[in-house]
């Protein structure tokens, strides 16, 4: 039954595309529609436009790499990882469930990267949609601006680190640092900062472990599950305290800080 219905949502979406991409064909042949940004320039006079088939395979390869791109680019990293440590600590296994931690981690990852992102807007988006530069200069100064952001959170340790290991010297200014070298320093930074809020927020959690095993252990009652009976009085504590408020906060803050 399952490799039935594997084969049919692949039948699916096989000829999803193929109906697509014969409509793109049939528009193109049409209207004459094409993308003007990839043309190969063969010589000074002319230019060689790619074919629709290589144009959407390029864009379609594009769209796959860019979601993960820019997750490892914002603070997505450090609020998911926070978020499912402190699921783990609670004990509460599958709740609350992924989809609403991602959901939870992507609108605050929104609400952290508003400023940079309408920075990115007013100095690269705005100028190449009034034709003032070109998309290369708009490409050029969104990635300083995401430069800036992510040399604003990353360890000096880390960037040391990755710029040894590519044999590089020391950089005269932000803009002088490679992407390869900013974004794997930048990932070891926030994981290292996730890691180090998620130890602060385990440590409640465990001291309630803790009390509950001697307890159970003092009363004698080995086969009893701890974890089931610190349960409840976890939730209570995180609720007291307003514990996702709490936690929200602290990861908001953390950016702002920094």
């Amino acid at each position: 039954m399952k490799r039935l219905l594997r084969f049919n949502l692949l039948s699916i979406m096989v000829l999803g595309a193929a109906v697509a991409s014969n409509a793109q064909v049939a528009f193109a042949q049409s209207s004459g529609f094409d993308l003007p940004l990839l043309q190969v320039q063969s010589q000074a006079g002319g230019g060689q436009t790619l074919s629709l088939s290589l144009q959407t395979l390029i864009l379609m390869t594009a769209l796959t790499l860019l979601p993960s791109l820019l997750l490892v680019t914002t603070g997505f990293t450090r609020i998911i990882i926070t978020l499912s440590i402190l699921r783990t600590a609670m004990g509460t296994q599958q709740t609350p469930p992924n989809q609403v931690l991602v959901g939870l981690a992507l609108f605050m990852t929104l609400f952290v990267m508003t400023p940079t992102i309408k920075q990115i807007n007013e100095s690269a988006f705005q100028p190449y949609a009034a034709g003032t530069i070109t998309i290369e200069e708009a490409a050029f100064r969104g990635a300083g601006v995401m430069k800036g952001f992510m040399l604003r959170h990353t360890r000096e340790s880390d960037l040391l680190l990755m710029a040894d290991m590519q044999g590089d010297a020391k950089y005269a200014n932000a803009e002088a640092v490679p992407l390869q070298v900013i974004v794997p320093a930048f990932i070891m930074s926030e994981l290292r900062t996730a890691f180090t809020i998620g130890f602060l927020l385990f440590l409640p959690f465990l001291v309630i472990d803790i009390v509950v095993s001697s307890i159970l252990m003092a009363l004698g009652m080995m086969m009893l599950s701890p974890a089931l009976v610190s349960l409840p009085f976890k939730l209570l504590l995180f609720v007291v305290v307003d514990g996702w408020s709490a936690t929200v906060t602290a990861l908001v803050e953390s950016f702002l800080r920094s």
